[in-house]
């Protein structure tokens, strides 16, 4: 159980959070102090903002989910990462700063026109409200779990989902809104260092009552395993399963192209930086980084499956194995450790969304506001309407998130996998009007709205099945999933797919022009 210290530790941290975010902040003159910082922040702080906006509560909780489960496989998607972010920082971020832009989304209305950007704006906007709400639903589970335990009430009621996300959702709305993306950052970095120790805190604990031959034990299991390549398997096989070494290199390097160079989220993070020599030193930096967090919480797993002997979460008396490192964190941790650890979690999520937060309202404001009024603003008025688009954004990703309660809800899985069947149409987009002289608006369009729909029918209708093959049904059931009969192309392929549908019908389609100069 956690103790009167640990409870301190969190709200001294929700407090401290929200005050030190609003100082760091400073004052803003105008739209571009507020969303890009006066272009004027060091890179290894973007770097750091990067991967913490990246990083979840879903990230901290489910990694070392993975490795008790499976093994590190894991990892080699970070391989495909830091390809991909190399190759956004060749081909993409030049023509960000070339263009002094502010969202990445006025590239392709420079492209193809203001159509084109709306339409990615609001897929964008979408996506955010969507896979975000899951992820600050996600931080309200343990912490929920905790107040039940606790027998916390609120007005002789029990603590519910609604008011946990309520007051994480204040505090991180209170210093976004306050401090622009200059607070947003500078907390980043507060943020990533907190969740970062509170994981090595937990390994040092870990490894200090692991027993001895631990290692010896966990490799004949084949937990230690890092590269899989598949060795035996079909063509088939490997596209169903997301970490044979093909499909998380190739798919994490066009996801992470995708994800790192024409999301807002990411991208506007990038943009804040004095240079683009600096801009793609934050970006290549990150994916470094990300490979230590990712083997640091793989690592956890894999001394947590040693610390609770290889036991089922059924026999934990868990119900997923996301438990299991919460868990852990309540149960096996010394008082005010367990609270630094929760916090750490907390942080995760306000990281994500304090930044979710600042890009969803720049990119209403530059891409769709701006454009719909047709005429510019005074910096004073211009600065006003963000900060309110902020506080909008706030309240919509309360409510939003709120709705998941309801665990029955199929906009669960709708959340969790948008990101997949819009990423690859928004790189395919930007790929045609890089690559590609002859596509005009109206084409970037028809193809981007052909894959969404394409990725539905890929995502939830196509399955593979041992004995079968590919089969095409919209209704497996849960039983036969569960069963290993059928299995879906394996995740990190979804963004592969979107994007070369979209350059083959935006091509074809492109082909009734003559050729001009982009």
């Amino acid at each position: 159980m956690l103790t009167a210290l640990d409870y301190s530790v969190i709200a001294i941290y929700l407090i401290g959070v929200a005050a030190l975010g609003i100082k760091m902040g400073g004052r803003q003159k105008s739209t571009t102090d507020y969303f890009l910082g006066g272009r004027d922040l060091p890179w290894w702080a973007v770097c750091f903002s990067v991967v913490a906006t990246e990083t979840s509560t879903l990230t901290v909780i489910s990694v070392p989910a993975v490795a008790y489960g499976g093994a590190m496989t894991f990892l080699q998607i970070t391989i495909g990462y830091l390809i991909g972010r190399v190759v956004v920082s060749l081909m993409f971020l030049p023509r960000y700063f070339q263009g002094n832009l502010v969202t990445a989304y006025a590239f392709l209305g420079n492209r193809y026109g203001d159509g084109m950007r709306a339409t990615a704006s609001v897929t964008f906007l979408v996506t955010r409200l969507l896979a975000d709400g899951v992820r600050l639903f996600a931080t309200a589970i343990p912490l929920k779990v905790i107040a039940d335990t606790a027998g916390f009430t609120f007005l002789g009621a029990p603590i519910t989902y609604f008011q946990i996300i309520l007051l994480l959702g204040l505090i991180t709305v209170i210093y976004t809104l306050i401090g622009g993306i200059k607070a947003v950052v500078w907390m980043d970095v507060v943020q990533m260092l907190l969740y970062i120790g509170g994981g090595l805190l937990a390994l040092v604990l870990l490894m200090d009552s692991t027993p001895e031959g631990w290692w010896a034990d966990a490799a004949a299991a084949g937990k230690t395993r890092i590269l899989d390549f598949g060795a035996g398997q079909s063509v088939s096989e490997w596209l169903a399963e997301p970490y044979v070494f093909i499909t998380a290199v190739v798919g994490g390097a066009i996801f992470s192209m995708a994800s790192h160079g024409t999301d807002q989220l990411i991208v506007q993070r990038l943009l804040t930086c004095r240079t683009q020599r600096d801009s793609q030193k934050a970006l290549i930096g990150s994916a470094f980084i990300v490979m230590v967090q990712f083997a640091l919480f793989l690592f956890i797993g894999l001394l947590l499956w040693v610390f609770y002997e290889g036991a089922t979460p059924d026999a934990m008396g868990l119900s997923r194995a996301d438990e299991i490192f919460p868990k852990y964190i309540i149960e096996g941790l010394p008082a005010g450790l367990s609270g630094l650890i929760l916090a750490g979690i907390i942080a995760a999520a306000m990281s994500t969304l304090s930044s979710s937060l600042n890009s969803l309202a720049s990119s209403s404001m530059m891409d769709l506001y701006e454009r719909l009024r047709g005429e510019a603003m005074e910096e004073r008025k211009a600065l006003s309407i963000s900060r309110g688009l902020t506080l909008f954004w706030g309240v919509v990703f309360v409510l939003f998130a709120s709705l998941f309660e309801d665990t029955q809800n199929p906009v669960v899985e709708l959340g969790l996998a948008i990101a997949s069947f819009t990423y690859g149409g928004l790189l395919g987009v930007f790929m045609l009007g890089l690559v590609n002289r002859r596509t005009r608006q109206l084409d970037a369009v028809f193809a981007f709205g052909f894959t969404i729909l394409f990725m539905v029918v890929v995502i939830f209708g196509v399955w593979y099945s041992p004995q079968e093959g590919w089969v095409f049904t919209f209704y497996p059931s849960d039983a036969i999933k569960a069963a290993g009969a059928l299995r879906p192309i394996g995740w990190p392929w979804y963004t592969v797919i979107g994007t070369l549908a979209t350059l083959a019908v935006g091509s074809l389609l492109g082909l009734r022009h003559r050729r001009r100069d982009v």
